[in-house]
């Protein structure tokens, strides 16, 4: 994770120089998770880029390691997918998918087995077949956006858990005002979730973003420049 203070000190410190502008706690709160989210989405950029990629192949598993590290940070297992009028709920905070288990014997200490996606227009042929018709054992699904939708021998209703990428908690720099200045509150803070190793990132596309919001072309010029 990064400290949120550490980040907001440093952007403070930025922008400060020279007189370049304030950004103030409500400023920056939200250009943070702007600023996180952006450098978040683009892990999966650069990861379908580096996979592409025709070269040197050592030099991009080198990339993939390491957005594969990042990116782990957020990978989870559901709790039991909540069902409803025939879907499987998203869990509340993904962002991407991962794979769908099926724990037809209800015993809670593995995953179970696992669901195979398919699209909707496949559907139809894997019922014309024996061996491609879903069974407990064998289950198929269709993400709608309604939900998961699965298909088996039988109604599948429960002890359905899904792994996926979650998207970022939100960050908060937490203060409390004293004297009328805003002195940072630990407390009620919620620092970024992001590797260690995109301090330095976050905190020049903060900068980038700030110097639009409170109009300090210098400061964009800045952002862009150290990134």
């Amino acid at each position: 994770m990064v400290n949120i203070d550490t980040v907001y000190q440093r952007v403070l410190a930025i922008a400060n120089k020279e007189q370049r502008g304030y950004v103030t706690p409500q400023e920056f709160n939200l250009l943070a998770n702007q600023a996180q989210l952006t450098i978040f989405e683009e892990y999966f950029m650069l990861m379908a880029q580096a996979q592409a990629a025709i070269g040197n192949d050592t030099e991009y598993s080198d990339i993939i390691n390491t957005l594969n590290e990042k990116i782990s940070i957020f990978k989870k297992l559901s709790s039991d997918l909540t069902y409803s009028n025939g879907y499987f709920a998203y869990p509340s905070d993904m962002y991407k998918l991962g794979t769908l288990y099926y724990n037809h014997n209800g015993v809670s200490t593995h995953n179970g087995v696992e669901v195979q996606e398919i699209n909707h227009n496949e559907l139809q042929d894997y019922y014309q077949s024996p061996l491609t018709t879903p069974t407990t054992s064998r289950p198929l699904y269709i993400k709608t956006s309604s939900g998961i939708e699965v298909f088996s021998s039988t109604t599948i209703t429960t002890n359905v858990k899904a792994s996926y990428i979650k998207k970022p908690s939100k960050a908060e720099w937490g203060y409390v005002v004293t004297n009328g200045q805003a002195l940072y509150n630990a407390g009620s803070s919620e620092n970024f979730e992001l590797h260690a190793s995109e301090e330095s990132v976050l905190v020049m596309k903060i900068l980038e973003l700030a110097g639009i919001v409170i109009n300090k072309p210098e400061l964009v010029t800045v952002g862009q420049q150290k990134q």
